[in-house]
This record gives structure tokens, sequence and C-alpha cells, in this order.
């Protein structure tokens, strides 16, 4: 497993500190991952994409195509250009995907861009969550499924309320406009990683 993350006794590439040792922010920010964090967001995430799929199964399969072609394009690449890129475990070298609990797989074709997301990264970003969760919505008012509809809706409300108080809470990634780690976080967070907090410091001065 250590393959497959990376190693948790080591600082992440933009933190000038020699160890993780008595950090000060260890136990309220994560840094490092592994595969209980992977399962855990799977076990968050996949429900409301199960149901979604037998949705769209119940009127034809075939529609099933272009959704999850939309679900691998937007997941795979698009959310990596305009969210992903911009998180410090992005900047992780030697490494040709990203190895974090949400995207985990996902290739780096970008370099790394730190600081917060533009504008219009923001609108892809949610456009993209949009169109995702509506596929499967339009499926569910034509055909009146009713009660997959609630279950639907129950789960990815459920995500959503999961995702903000075990896993938004403590990500590194504060550019994702999900991200709700707490201010004084974030300022112990820049004291030790000097490129993230100039790329922040750069666009508020902007």
């Amino acid at each position: 497993m250590s393959d497959l993350f990376l190693s948790p006794s080591n600082p992440i590439f933009t933190c000038t500190a020699s160890t993780c040792t008595d950090c000060p922010v260890q136990d309220r920010l994560q840094c490092h991952f592994g595969g209980r964090e992977l399962v855990r967001f799977l076990l968050i995430a996949l429900p409301p994409f199960i149901l979604g799929g037998i949705g769209i199964a119940r009127v034809s399969a075939w529609h099933l195509i272009p959704w999850l072609a939309l679900i691998l394009s937007y997941f795979g690449l698009v959310e990596i250009r305009v969210m992903c890129s911009h998180c410090p475990h992005y900047a992780e070298p030697g490494t040709s995907s990203l190895k974090c609990w949400a995207n985990y797989g996902s290739p780096k074709l970008w370099k790394y861009r730190p600081g917060p997301m533009s504008m219009g990264e923001r609108i892809v970003f949610f456009a993209g969550l949009v169109l995702i969760a509506g596929y499967p919505l339009a499926f569910f008012l034509i055909d009146a499924q009713w009660l997959l509809l609630a279950v639907f809706a129950f789960t990815t409300t459920g995500m959503g309320m999961l995702m903000a108080t075990h896993m938004c809470n403590r990500c590194m990634n504060f550019a994702c406009p999900l991200n709700n780690v707490e201010q004084s976080v974030r300022d112990e967070f820049f004291a030790h990683n000097p490129i993230v907090a100039e790329a922040w410091a750069k666009e508020k001065r902007q």
C-alpha cells in the first residue's frame, strides 16, 4: 500500500518542515492520504452514481454511454485542470498521476498552479457537477421514477454533508470552492508552505 500513496512520514513537497512530527496542523489538516481515506470517499460518493446509473439504464442502457463519458472526462481531465492543479498535493514530483482520496489515478497533465481558482475555473467546476447530476435527474423525471428520485436526492444530499464534515474541512486544497478549512488552520499551513502562501498573497494584491 505504501507504493500506492505518498509516504506519510515525509512532509509534502511544498512544505519547508524537515519532519511531520509535532506539526501544528496535522490533527486539523490532512496532507497525506491512504487506503482508508480512499475507501471512505468511495463509500460516500458512489451511492448517487449507482442510483443515477440504475435510473438511466431503466430507460435505456445506451444512454449510460454519454453519461459515463462525461463523468470520466470531467473527473479525470477537466476537474484536474481547473481545480486539482491548484492543490499542493498536485505539486509532488516523481508521480504522473494523483494519489489523493478524491481523484486517485487521474493523470497530471498540467503544471502545478498554486493559488485560488479563477472565476472561469469556478464556473467550469460547478457546471460540470450540475451536468453530471442533472443527466440522471432528467431520466428520473421523464420516466416518473419518483422513489428512485427521492433516494437519489437523499444520497446526493448525504454525500455533500458527509464530505463537508469529514473531508472538505481537512483538505489542503484551499482553492476548491467547497473547501471549508478554518482560516486559522490555513494561516498555519501557509507559514510552512511559502510557495502556496505567496501565490495566495499575490492574488489578493491584484
